[in-house]
């Protein structure tokens, strides 16, 4: 079964707004807390500007049964703006349900990251499905 945790995207305040939703809505950050841009591999695809290094790749808030996540949007991705400061975050159990579900969205929409492994994911990819909102569709990384 697939589980759904709201992803909001920010211009650079990311860290800010989680200390702050931290603050309100309690609990602790999920391991291994505000991972910055800075913490990922180096990528020759998608090399890294130093001035986005400190910017916020990802957070996680357990927020009951669900999730909120976030990070910054690097100037270089564009700046949010109403309509793409969220995405919806869905992590599937297997292969073939991460294909299914991300097909069947991106049917009549937009691919802004093709399904494939990523260093978090065994098989990850993004999209605006035809109603305009943003996907992020990811298979669920088991531990050996």
């Amino acid at each position: 079964m697939a589980h759904m945790n709201p992803y909001l995207n920010f211009n650079g305040q990311c860290a800010q707004a989680f200390e702050f939703y931290k603050s309100v809505l309690g609990g602790e950050f999920t391991q291994p807390g505000i991972m910055r841009m800075k913490d990922a591999p180096p990528n020759e695809e998608y090399p890294l500007d130093p001035k986005d290094a400190d910017l916020v790749m990802h957070v996680a808030l357990p927020v009951g049964s669900n999730i909120l996540m976030g990070s910054d949007c690097p100037p270089s991705w564009g700046s949010v703006e109403q309509g793409t400061a969220s995405n919806i975050s869905l992590t599937t159990a297997d292969e073939a349900e991460t294909k299914r579900i991300f097909d069947g969205l991106a049917d009549g929409g937009k691919v802004a990251m093709p399904l494939g492994p990523t260093f978090w994911s065994p098989m990850f990819g993004m999209l605006t499905d035809k109603f305009g909102i943003q996907w992020m569709v990811g298979m669920e990384h088991k531990q050996q």
